[in-house]
């Protein structure tokens, strides 16, 4: 069904067609039979498909990551379509409008999309206050991705990761530190070990003096290096925080079949040209770490396949952002039966 109307959504610019679909599903909430009627036909209902990791229990193991609701507009609406979790965010303390448009770009021939957002977001408090008025979330839970304002100075940066930590603790059930945009000028020099540890460190001492701490997560880039990649298998050890995203948008642009000046727009790759090298990551971090660490796999997952091999690399947990938009809702309900039939754990 979704790929019959999917040339006519792409015949429109991607931002436009974002909030026109948002929109029209919200609405298409509001009318209770149309509601149940989506939970019908999107959500796998299955004991066999809950996961436990980090702390918290999953009604299945298939989330959309941050970057479509980045404000908490839609996790209702969101959740209904069959995800075991709603990551939202990027939020910054600040609202910010982000970089100018156009900014999202689709590379059809690659099933891919360049962004260069800039972490464009109502800013930290609208999004909490949104997620208290919330009347059901239906078993999802709710992810925190934070990140810092565009006009803060890196030395400055754990401030603002204080404040969206401070201001989301009661709403969200974990948290996800994003030092990986490429589309924050500067933001990736955070995942360096003297500043990344900083972060992260103060926020888990933060985190534990909570008689109920939260999971935190950070999630970094599919570009780091071997060398780098261990040191965050020791900077994760070593600050105790619960685990690792993998992985962000790349800045590469090898192996694809779109053509210049496309191709060349500046912003992160997204889909399948990733899958590759998030996998990869996965099993480095996993094999290399003696599995110290729950993952949460992303990136050119475009078919259940695709989630199995991140499953199969070492991911605890999966998140669909640019294959849901390629190949619409089903894919979750695809993704949890292939699970359900190979026995996946």
């Amino acid at each position: 069904m979704y790929h019959l109307v999917r040339p006519l959504f792409f015949r429109f610019e991607p931002e436009n067609i974002h909030h026109f679909v948002t929109s029209l599903l919200k609405r298409a909430h509001r009318v209770a039979p149309l509601a149940a009627a989506m939970r019908q036909l999107y959500t796998v209902n299955e004991d066999r498909l809950e996961r436990e990791v980090f702390g918290l229990k999953f009604r299945n193991p298939v989330g959309l990551a941050a970057g479509f609701d980045k404000n908490a507009e839609w996790v209702t609406e969101l959740g209904d379509l069959g995800f075991g979790f709603i990551e939202i965010g990027t939020v910054t303390p600040m609202p910010q409008p982000g970089n100018d448009r156009p900014r999202m770009f689709r590379l059809k021939k690659d099933s891919a999309l360049i962004n260069r957002m800039g972490f464009n977001n109502q800013g930290a408090e609208v999004a909490a206050a949104r997620l208290r008025r919330l009347k059901r979330r239906g078993g999802v839970l709710i992810g925190g991705n934070i990140g810092k304002n565009k006009v803060t100075p890196n030395e400055e940066a754990v401030n603002d990761y204080i404040k969206c930590f401070d201001l989301l603790f009661g709403v969200v059930d974990y948290f996800v530190v994003n030092v990986s945009s490429p589309n924050t000028p500067g933001l990736r020099e955070l995942q360096e070990k003297g500043p990344l540890k900083e972060i992260l460190e103060t926020l888990q001492k933060r985190n534990t003096a909570n008689a109920r701490p939260k999971p935190i997560l950070l999630k970094i880039a599919p570009d780091l290096t071997d060398p780098q990649l261990d040191d965050i298998i020791g900077i994760v050890n070593e600050s105790g925080i619960a685990g690792v995203i993998a992985t962000n948008t790349t800045l590469s642009r090898e192996h694809l079949e779109t053509p210049a000046p496309l191709k060349q727009e500046t912003g992160g790759l997204s889909g399948r040209p990733l899958a590759a090298r998030s996998t990869e990551v996965i099993r480095y971090l996993s094999e290399k770490s003696g599995k110290a660490f729950p993952i949460i796999g992303v990136g050119g997952i475009h078919s259940p396949q695709d989630a199995l091999d991140k499953l199969e690399a070492g991911a605890s947990l999966v998140q669909l952002y640019t294959g849901f938009i390629y190949e619409g809702p089903g894919l979750v309900k695809r993704i949890c039966k292939a699970i359900l039939a190979g026995g996946q754990r």
